[in-house]
């Protein structure tokens, strides 16, 4: 996908369903989406990460950061 344009709602549904694109089943990992946030495999579960995309690693990295520091927080305050 060397061009700037969205691609369709069809290639992001063969994306989806294309077995290649999910390691071990379950991590979604394609370089072509450009999605922070793509559906899971089984999409009413929500969300993934794409671990394919440096966005979409940062911001998971954030978040977890964020988490753990929240954990610290309320387990010094015992």
């Amino acid at each position: 996908m060397g061009n700037q344009e969205e691609p369709s709602q069809e290639t992001l549904n063969k994306w989806h369903k294309d077995p290649n694109n999910w390691k071990w089943g379950m991590f979604y990992y394609n370089k072509d989406d450009k999605r922070i946030f793509p559906p899971k495999r089984i999409a009413w579960m929500g969300f993934t990460v794409n671990f394919a995309n440096r966005n979409s690693v940062l911001f998971f990295i954030i978040f977890l950061a964020f988490f753990l520091f929240i954990v610290f927080i309320i387990e010094t305050k015992k």
